[in-house]
């Protein structure tokens, strides 16, 4: 995989974490293969998570009524976002793989991620219906999402409290990366990393480094509900 960029978006408060372990392992790894490997840390950059009227430099369309999808639809086609959207979508153009690093929060992601979401992957730039799901303007890439819980495996099986983890990864998997035309390697979960020994947390990154040797091989998943709700 010499010459595929990656990039990582990471959202964790410290480096120390498991989260920041992670994030840390996928950048060694990566880059040893020759890779080149970005990283945006949403924490550190103070990323703004909240779509404002600020995400548009210059006029508006309509300033009787603000429409944030319209409003950054329209500045995308004339290169009018605010510059923090526009480096990242850069990083997102220039990506192969993308790779999402973070502790589930409410069986989804921290809300500086899901804002990253909601900003970045503006009407122009990763979609632009009709061309969505697999006719996505982000086709041709690839999505991981990796993550730590707080429940164990049990309580996210099909029978278990939580419900099937794959329920969780609808809306991120399915209703954004794939709905963008990126297609989804298969997540990588860490279980309830606070409730196991140093010595498991040290195994779960041992593991994570394994699976990133060969992650250039692997099939994406099948990207229809089934996979989900089978």
């Amino acid at each position: 995989a010499p010459g595929r960029k990656v990039l990582i978006v990471y959202a964790h408060q410290e480096p120390k974490s498991l989260n920041g372990s992670l994030k840390r392992v996928a950048v060694e790894e990566l880059s040893k293969q020759g890779c080149s490997v970005t990283v945006s840390d949403l924490y550190a950059m103070q990323f703004e998570p909240r779509a404002t009227r600020n995400d548009i430099v210059g006029c508006l369309q309509n300033s009787e009524e603000f429409n944030y999808g319209v409003e950054t639809w329209e500045a995308y086609k004339r290169a009018g976002l605010s510059n923090d959207l526009i480096e990242e979508q850069k990083k997102v153009q220039e990506a192969d793989l993308l790779i999402f690093q973070f502790p589930l929060y409410w069986f989804s992601m921290p809300a500086i991620m899901k804002g990253w979401m909601d900003r970045v992957l503006v009407r122009g730039f990763a979609h632009d219906f009709p061309n969505c799901y697999d006719s996505g303007l982000l086709k041709n890439k690839l999505a991981l999402f990796s993550f730590t819980t707080g429940g164990s495996k049990e309580m996210y099986a099909k029978g278990g409290i939580s419900g099937d983890i794959r329920y969780v990864l609808w809306p991120m998997q399915h209703g954004i990366m794939h709905f963008c035309g990126v297609k989804v390697l298969a997540p990588h979960i860490c279980f309830a990393p606070e409730y196991v020994s140093e010595e498991k947390r040290k195994e779960m990154l041992i593991a994570w480094a394994h699976r990133l040797k060969t992650l250039w091989k692997e099939e994406p998943i099948n990207c229809s509900p089934e996979w989900y709700f089978k």
